[in-house]
């Protein structure tokens, strides 16, 4: 008999599937403009086809070897894998299909004002944030019901996690890769060196900025939070014990969650006051209360609610993490400010008060997770932490929704520049797009926070399936994992952002090479070769991903086969503290540099074309690998390091070759 908690996820997925094909059906049917618009936004569209499909043909051997050894090992969990590979791929190519296509719908809707671009906007946000949801329930409760509805059951999903983690890490690094080596190369030459506004159709690299929009900010998140949805609720579910209710809580909780995203998603309206940001809020508070109502209700209803207040304290931390991470990267507050105060002296007392505010960040964010631990634990043990992790990401759907709005918004104001529109449709273009960099900040705070947690939950079942009580930081083996996790997100992001350096290299000797050679670029007679930036950052991020996403796989399974699961265990521990907080530092300073260069083309401190706004540019140019590249792929490092030694934990534990 199938079990209620079953029935509900499986029912709300499929739900919620229906609800992003009928919002998709909303915005492509909306008009697309003129034809001017429609040329632009095709070149969007096509280059981030070309960049997804071939991304995933690259990857697609690794899948394939990957698949063949797990399946080897057992073969329900090769199944699982290719699944999770699979819905993971789908969530981003969704996402992002949808993406392309209510870009230049917004640009035209904003020709009618501010609340119909933004109903717009966020109904194609929230096409990607239910899509990855819908997919997440839908494949899991298939899988758990296929595999036996039981404890056993739960063994092959590890391989689904892992298939979406990998996904998640190549999306991650190589949508990354690519959106920061365009964003980077139009920046340097075209508002440094030549002095012309953001999205001038003469700059040769403004298509693959717009592309990088996509394939990074939509289809990379897309993938990385999937991922992070769908491993905490079996990581939940692995330690959920051998009861029944306990096992299936987190994936009921998880469809509540879900089914809360669906309902809130109808209370993001702008008030008279016209402040976008507060209608988000207002989606996401009525979202995190319903998930309580209804994760309240089926306790009550099993009878046992002792273990409410994890769920309680998950949903805190969703809206807390938002906050706070608005609080530092926010242009309407003091660090943001002080940061573009800075600027007035120049580029290198910007970057240095950018990263003391990246640096200050960290701290009570770190506080939040350590307290939300503490009283997750005090009531439900190593479980109730999963429970809270298991809730904050159950709210997944709307916190996507408003992210994916971002590019959205950022490439509906690129169109409008690009093709010609009306000032006024620009003013409301720019509006959409200043909150779209707060709410991509804030959410990345939450992709942050829900990694460390869902990681801390596969840490502790990967110390129950190798049979670790402890893990003794005065053993050799355990320092030596320890120094090696701690240091795998340095290298890792030095990989990253050496590859957006060599590819913004070669972008800008591109645009200087089309500004120097077409005649009558720079005066507007002339036309851009967008294709070629284009090109140089496809070819660039796909041959760059390979070697991180290689050692994130990779050494795990070393440092297990050399010195054994203690060793093993000490890597994961090193690798979530370095990684959350080299993940917070690195996606805020970057935000914080991007809203003070924001804050000054406002008007202030002198304004576009000062030198406190060069010097503003610069800071952000610095930023833009940190915070769109480097720190977001660490979420998926953190995970995809825990999966591996989950899959392969047996083996380890057996077959260890030099164990101290």
């Amino acid at each position: 008999m199938v079990s209620l908690a079953l029935s509900v996820s499986f029912v709300v997925g499929v739900i919620t599937l229906l609800y992003a094909a009928w919002l998709t059906l909303n915005v492509t049917r909306s008009k697309s403009g003129d034809s001017k618009m429609q040329e632009i936004a095709k070149a969007i569209q096509e280059g981030a086809n070309a960049f997804l499909t071939r991304q995933y043909k690259t990857l697609l051997p690794l899948v394939v070897i990957l698949s063949l050894i797990i399946g080897y090992i057992n073969l329900n969990t090769g199944i699982a894998f290719l699944a999770g590979v699979v819905s993971s791929a789908l969530a981003g190519y969704i996402g992002m299909q949808v993406s392309v296509r209510a870009n230049v719908r917004v640009a035209e809707a904003a020709k009618s004002g501010l609340e119909s671009a933004l109903g717009l906007a966020f109904k194609g946000g929230s096409v990607t944030g239910m899509a990855l949801t819908g997919l997440g329930l839908v494949g899991l409760s298939l899988l758990y019901f296929f595999f036996g509805a039981s404890q056993v059951a739960l063994e092959p999903l590890i391989g689904y996690g892992f298939g979406a983690s990998l996904i998640s890490l190549f999306a991650r690094v190589g949508g990354g890769i690519y959106t920061k080596a365009a964003d980077v190369g139009a920046d340097l030459v075209g508002k440094v060196e030549k002095g012309i506004p953001e999205d001038d159709p003469r700059n040769p690299a403004v298509i693959a900025d717009n592309v990088g929009d996509n394939v990074g900010d939509c289809a990379g998140m897309a993938a990385d939070v999937f991922e992070s949805f769908v491993v905490t609720i079996i990581a939940a579910m692995l330690l959920g014990g051998a009861a029944m209710n306990n096992i299936e809580l987190p994936l009921a909780i998880g469809s509540f969650g879900v089914l809360a995203s669906i309902l809130g998603s109808f209370f993001v309206r702008v008030g008279k006051d016209k402040k976008i940001m507060g209608a988000f809020y207002k989606g996401i508070l009525v979202s995190a209360v319903l998930l309580l109502v209804f994760s309240y209700a089926y306790m009550y209803q099993m009878g046992d609610t002792a273990l409410f207040p994890t769920v309680l304290v998950g949903a805190l931390v969703t809206g807390i993490i938002f906050l706070i991470t608005e609080y530092y990267t926010g242009k309407e507050f003091k660090p943001v400010r002080q940061v573009a105060e800075a600027a007035q002296t120049g580029a290198g007392t910007n970057i240095i008060r950018g990263l003391a505010v990246g640096m200050h960040s960290t701290v009570v964010p770190v506080i939040l997770i350590v307290l939300a631990i503490a009283v997750s634990f005090k009531v439900g043990g190593l479980f109730g932490v999963a429970l809270a992790a298991a809730s904050m990401l159950s709210l997944s759907g709307i916190v996507i929704a408003v992210d994916s709005y971002g590019p959205i918004t950022d490439n509906a104001g690129g169109i409008a520049e690009m093709s010609g529109l009306p000032s006024k449709v620009r003013t409301v273009t720019d509006a959409l797009d200043a909150v779209g960099n707060t709410t991509k900040a804030t959410t990345k705070g939450f992709a942050v926070a829900g990694a460390a947690l869902g990681a801390l939950a596969l840490f502790v079942a990967f110390a129950e399936k190798v049979g670790l009580e402890t893990v003794n930081l005065l053993s050799p083996q355990v320092t030596i994992g320890l120094f090696i996790g701690a240091a795998l997100p340095f290298i890792f992001s030095s990989l990253l952002m050496t590859a957006v350096g060599r590819a913004a290299f070669e972008i800008v000797e591109e645009v200087r090479r089309q500004f120097k050679e077409i005649k009558g670029l720079m005066s507007g007679t002339g036309r851009a070769d967008y294709a070629k930036c284009v090109d140089i950052s496809t070819a660039t991020a796909l041959k760059e991903l390979v070697v991180p996403g290689i050692i994130a796989v990779f050494t795990p399974l070393a440092v297990g086969f050399l010195f054994g699961v203690a060793a093993l265990a000490g890597l994961l521990a090193g690798v979530i503290a370095s990684g959350l907080l080299m993940a917070l530092f690195m996606c805020n300073a970057g935000a914080a540099w991007d809203n003070a260069k924001k804050y000054v083309e406002d008007g202030n401190l002198g304004g576009k074309g000062s030198d406190t706004h060069k010097a503003a540019v610069v800071g952000d140019t610095v930023g833009d690998p940190l915070k769109d590249t480097a720190g977001p792929a660490l979420n998926a490092l953190i995970k995809v390091v825990n999966t591996v030694s989950l899959v392969f934990a047996s083996m380890i534990l057996f077959y260890g070759l030099f164990p101290l």
